[in-house]
């Protein structure tokens, strides 16, 4: 035997007269606490955004601190991206009017292969953390950074410190501004450093990546997007119910 369906709140408010006033409706207690019940499920938390707003908080505050020195940089990749903390790779700072930028890589145990050369996987590995940390550092804790495609091209045997020495194809600061999702591709030449004073760098590989853009605000309206489509369905299958 089927059970009656409960009932709806719309239901009472037919009843009233066109001159009628809503106060002076007497809504029956199971209404009522239906009507509470489907409030308290459709309504976010109010603890839920106090703790997302302390998250979006502590992630801006560690984003900046990531920027701040090299030491902060250490701190953060040692916990986020080991990769970066064992290799030891290190963004050097030019002139803020150019356009380049580079990053040394050195010759380290970790970064050796057995016949005592740079080991290929690094020197991949880590073209793509100087590129992304370049970007990262020029578009701010306000973005999110993701590599889409990588291409590596492998030129000679590298037995000293690697130099990344990359470029953007486009204007990235403008492409900042725009404050809209974008793709930035950077050009990267990999070098041998030199060892002795009056030597030249040797070039040992290419690089180019393809990096995605995305401002945090964006994420944020995603999900609120989402979240509203979620409890629209839920209050639609909720009414199909009843």
């Amino acid at each position: 035997m089927s059970q009656p369906s409960a009932p709806i709140l719309s239901d009472a408010f037919d009843e009233m007269p066109a001159d009628g006033n809503p106060a002076d409706i007497e809504i029956p207690p199971a209404i009522a606490v239906e009507v509470h019940r489907e409030r308290a499920t459709l309504a976010p938390s109010t603890s839920g955004r106090r703790i997302q707003r302390w998250f979006d908080k502590i992630e801006a505050f560690v984003s900046r601190l990531s920027m701040r020195d090299n030491f902060w940089n250490s701190i953060c990749s040692l916990i986020w991206l080991p990769l970066a903390f064992f290799s030891g790779i290190r963004l050097k700072e030019l002139d803020a009017n150019s356009f380049a930028a580079r990053a040394v890589l050195p010759f380290r145990r970790f970064n050796r292969n057995w016949y005592r050369a740079m080991a290929g996987g690094a020197l991949l590995a880590n073209s793509e953390i100087a590129g992304g940390s370049y970007v990262f550092g020029i578009c701010g804790s306000d973005y999110t950074v993701v590599c889409k495609n990588l291409n590596y091209t492998f030129l000679r045997p590298c037995f000293g410190p690697a130099v990344y020495r990359m470029k953007p194809r486009e204007d990235l600061r403008a492409l900042v501004e725009s404050r809209a999702e974008f793709n930035i591709t950077i050009e990267m030449e990999i070098t041998q450093q030199a060892s002795r004073r009056g030597e030249k760098d040797k070039r040992v590989g290419r690089c180019e990546a393809t990096f995605h853009v995305t401002p945090k605000v964006h994420h944020k309206l995603k999900a609120a997007r989402k979240r509203a489509t979620a409890t629209t369905s839920t209050s639609t299958s909720t009414s199909t119910s009843k």
